[in-house]
């Protein structure tokens, strides 16, 4: 699959992974409330849960990438999140920005939609180049 459909599809599951995410950022932050750094908690679950729920998205559906076997899943996985590294420093600076710069501290789920936006950008040509590549079966001959 390539080109528009492609695209679509990749910018539906980064729809999906945000909501995820800032859902998941939500209801830690009401568990949390009150708490003094309930925003750093509740940024580090939101992350986690994007991260997992856009791993499994992109390698099945737009990469339809196939791994060996748990260790080479675990790898990937891991290389995944290193290539994400550089997206959550944008995500979480537009997130950390927009709780500061406005008043309504629901804002700060408008700045970590459009951090993690431009981030998807980014790490679509990341895992493209660095993650989502052939590899030989160990297996085969």
């Amino acid at each position: 699959m390539t080109g528009p459909r492609l695209a679509a599809l990749y910018v539906f599951f980064a729809v999906l992974s945000t909501l995820a995410n800032i859902a998941s950022q939500w209801i830690t932050a009401q568990l949390a409330a009150g708490l003094r750094h309930e925003i750093y908690l509740s940024m580090v679950v939101g992350t986690i849960v994007g991260l997992v729920v856009k791993y499994a998205l992109d390698k099945r559906w737009i990469f339809q990438y196939s791994t060996h076997d748990r260790l080479h899943d675990a790898r990937t996985f891991l290389l995944y999140t290193a290539m994400g590294g550089l997206t959550t420093v944008v995500f979480w600076a537009m997130e950390l920005a927009f709780d500061a710069f406005f008043e309504d501290g629901r804002m700060r789920y408008v700045g970590a939609a459009i951090g993690l936006g431009i981030g998807y950008l980014l790490k679509y040509r990341l895992d493209k180049r660095f993650v989502f590549v052939p590899v030989k079966d160990p297996s085969s001959p």
